[in-house]
């Protein structure tokens, strides 16, 4: 069994236990539901901001620790000041010691779209994302169908929600290419053993259909890789480890916006 796998078959007892404690109706009487969502496009696109997309990530299953250490409302609003077009926060609490409760702080204190970064496998963490005042939700092939795409990517548009599929090799981009997406991030992380590759990006870029907005995530550690992606036509950069395992994560990303 895989390290996504396993991520996998924990977060379907997590969803069951999260719909028995919270109803649809609570989750759409909370505070942000109804709030009117950034656009994606609009802010990965500004000139005046850097295309990168911010993690908030204190671990992950291949690295351990990386940051417990800071708050995600500090780092957050650091990332925002430094020129983030958005922000990624994990959700996930078992894998990557995230907390729902991390995606409400970050939406609290900023005004760009932030990511809801986790493994989604039910409409219900949809209506849940938008409940904890995300913008965007993240799609990954891997652990859908093309039926569940079209399902969850359905629901997310209607309630206003951007849409960013991830995709890890041709075969996933193929199969789950949908209209109702705003992106396709190709993600340079093997899920199965979380190596990473940045050449991945590079190989995908070409299949990507030009009304999507192209994202590389993963691997990307110096701002030359950045401009080299920008002319391979990526036009954002989902960027975590590199600036968390830094003891001030938010100056670590301004020191490498003033590279690029």
């Amino acid at each position: 069994m895989t390290i996504l796998d396993k991520i996998v078959a924990n977060k379907k007892k997590e969803v069951a236990y999260a719909k028995k404690r919270t109803s649809y109706v609570e989750l759409e009487e909370s505070e942000y539901f109804h709030r009117e969502t950034y656009s994606f496009r609009e802010f990965l696109l500004d000139p005046e901001r850097s295309g990168i997309i911010a993690e908030f990530k204190r671990k992950s299953p291949s690295k351990g620790i990386i940051n417990d250490k800071v708050r995600v409302s500090k780092v957050t609003t650091d990332y925002a000041a430094a020129g983030a077009s958005a922000l990624s926060v994990l959700t996930d609490r078992d894998f990557f010691m995230g907390r729902k409760a991390d995606l409400k702080r970050a939406r609290s204190v900023n005004s760009i779209p932030v990511l809801r970064k986790d493994f989604m496998i039910d409409e219900y963490q949809v209506i849940e994302a938008k409940a904890l005042g995300a913008d965007i939700i993240l799609l990954i092939a891997a652990i859908l169908t093309r039926a569940e795409i079209d399902k969850m990517a359905t629901l997310a548009k209607s309630i206003g929600l951007n849409v960013l599929l991830e995709v890890h090799n041709l075969e996933e981009l193929e199969r789950s290419i949908h209209p109702k997406l705003d992106a396709i991030g190709v993600n340079n992380r093997n899920l199965a053993d979380f190596t990473v590759s940045v050449d991945t990006s590079y190989q995908l870029a070409q299949h990507i259909p030009a009304e999507f907005m192209k994202i590389s995530e993963s691997a990307i550690s110096d701002a030359e890789t950045i401009r080299h992606l920008k002319l391979a036509g990526f036009n954002g950069f989902l960027i975590g480890e590199t600036f968390m395992k830094q003891t001030d994560p938010g100056q670590a990303m301004k020191d490498f916006v003033a590279q690029l």
